[in-house]
């Protein structure tokens, strides 16, 4: 208990500039364990939802149905859900001219689809390059913190005939705490970003691999008396 007041003491009397950077580096790891929280439930909604319309879309069901259904709810699509629905769109779409060439008509779903990719990595993503700023620029601020601190408690000894450890020790441990909050900031987050990074770039392998399996089904359905 003692330690924890002799920390808090520590905090309260370091000099101003160091007290500001102990107070960023606070908010920037406040911000970051909202930003953390916040993308693990976007991610694994995103997985979930992926697992769940795999097993409706290879279940044999008729697209147009799927296609409609998607169409129906009161929310928008997204993930494999809006992928789909782009591409089945655009392919209906170019399905209704009377001339249409079947490879230019997958080509178009395929290009919807591609965009729609893009646009869900692209939401997935947000807010991770935060996560990436606050990993690697919290250990520099709190080192800018330490060195600050480390130079008052130095120049405080300017005027002193005999200098002992005792006399700059205060100072010295209240600066070194801006380090360990620079590096209590950096550490999750890094350790975060690195983890979700690897999930949204597994989302978009599952995502190009649904994207090639579709359009091979829509290559086939193009051709005449394909159906669809």
């Amino acid at each position: 208990m003692s330690n924890e007041l002799n920390l808090l003491e520590l905090i309260l009397h370091a000099s101003i500039p160091v007290k500001i950077v102990m107070a960023l580096l606070l908010m920037a790891s406040i911000a970051s364990w909202f930003v953390i929280f916040k993308k693990r439930a976007m991610l694994g909604t995103a997985l979930d939802e992926a697992v769940d319309f795999e097993d409706q879309f290879w279940s044999g069901g008729d697209m147009a149905t799927l296609y409609r259904q998607i169409g129906e709810r009161d929310y928008p699509a997204f993930g494999l859900a809006g992928i789909f629905e782009a591409g089945f769109r655009e392919f209906a779409r170019q399905r209704q001219h009377k001339f249409a060439d079947p490879r230019t008509t997958v080509e178009g779903a395929q290009h919807a689809m591609r965009a729609a990719v893009n646009r869900e990595i692209d939401r997935l993503e947000q807010n991770l390059e935060f996560l990436a700023t606050v990993g690697s620029a919290s250990p520099y601020v709190g080192l800018f913190g330490t060195v600050w601190g480390i130079m008052i408690a130095f120049h405080g000894l300017a005027n002193v005939r005999e200098a002992t450890i005792a006399m700059v020790a205060p100072g010295i441990t209240e600066a070194l705490v801006a380090t360990a909050m620079g590096l209590f900031a950096a550490i999750p987050a890094v350790i975060a970003y690195n983890r979700y990074q690897n999930k949204v770039e597994r989302l978009n392998l599952r995502y190009e691999t649904f994207q090639d399996e579709f359009s091979t089904l829509l290559q086939r359905q193009a051709q005449p008396g394909g159906g669809g």
